[in-house]
């Protein structure tokens, strides 16, 4: 029967405190983050809702936050080094919010954000914090949509391209097609491939999902930036593929192409997108297994046939 004592903690005996976490100073600076870009964070979020190009905002810090929260006991085991020059940061966001206001530009405002969320993680726990959230840091920015004059350099390229190809197509599959620019005029009717149709939508959601899916079913980091860079022929051909399908179903039935059908067509083309780049993740899965050196196994005890003798050294 166990003694009573052994319950008792013994006299002298001084129990180490656990790691603890900086609650106090990670609510109060996010508190201020908040209350001072709080006049961009409605207009983005309204953005969100209102623009489909960037509708994949809303999961963005969802994702983010999750991925950090599973990263607590690395932050618990690990020495934060507080680092007060973050105050330098946080101020660099700070003017660079207020430039932004001034000139109305809605991408320095919202950059802003997140250079002073860095400086204020680095005042709470210096590099060593940054380092262990440096992955759901790098994903905040696919929440922040793409400059006017960045966005209309990306998209009109996509317009004429998906344009060609479905000409192409069109041509190869027999049904008469003229081009002009990013219109295509069929017998039936004009198809004008819009900054919609440009595949940007898919190609911004598609990025994003690549790296959440490479951090969950991979353990590898360059895997990240290979399936990341591979997005971008994935989406470019298929959104060709979807404008493709939309010039040979318009020529069947003209409402094949527009309303509920078309906005179908376009979510079954995005399903194909991600089971492409689930194959894509495959393909690189055998061939680094090609390149990967196998770990050496167990070494096997060495047999002495002969008998040894016992004046012989080292017995």
């Amino acid at each position: 029967m166990a003694s009573t004592a052994d319950n008792v903690p013994q006299a002298g005996v001084v129990t180490a405190p656990g790691p603890r976490v900086p609650w106090v100073y990670i609510l109060w600076f996010g508190a201020l983050l908040v209350v001072c870009y709080f006049p961009m964070l409605t207009k983005l979020v309204n953005q969100w809702m209102t623009d489909e190009d960037v509708g994949h905002g809303f999961f963005v810090p969802l994702v983010a936050g999750y991925i950090a929260w599973q990263r607590k006991d690395d932050i618990l085991n690990t020495k934060l080094e507080p680092a007060w020059w973050g105050a330098l940061i946080v101020l660099w966001g700070a003017a660079q919010g207020y430039l932004g206001t001034l000139g109305a530009e809605l991408f320095l405002q919202r950059t802003a954000l997140l250079i002073s969320l860095v400086g204020v993680l680095l005042m709470i726990g210096g590099k060593p914090l940054v380092r262990i959230l440096l992955f759901p840091l790098c994903l905040l920015p696919f929440m922040i949509p793409i400059p006017s004059v960045i966005y209309n350099r990306i998209t009109f390229p996509l317009q004429l391209f998906a344009s060609q190809v479905a000409e192409t197509v069109l041509t190869l599959l027999g049904r008469p097609v003229l081009r002009d620019g990013n219109i295509l005029e069929l017998a039936s009717q004009k198809l004008s491939v819009v900054e919609a149709c440009s595949g940007i939508r898919s190609l911004l959601s598609l990025s994003f999902l690549s790296l959440i899916y490479a951090y969950f079913f991979d353990h590898r980091v360059w895997m990240r930036w290979a399936l990341l860079i591979g997005t971008i022929p994935i989406a470019v051909f298929a959104n060709a593929g979807r404008v493709t399908i939309t010039g040979i179903l318009s020529e069947i039935d003209v409402e094949l192409a527009r309303g509920v059908f078309h906005s179908i067509e376009g979510w079954v083309i995005f399903a194909i997108a991600l089971v492409l780049l689930v194959v894509l993740h495959r393909i690189l899965v055998l061939i680094a297994k090609r390149f990967e050196k196998p770990t050496a196994g167990p070494t096997a005890p060495v047999e002495i046939s002969e008998p040894v003798e016992a004046g012989d050294a080292g017995i």
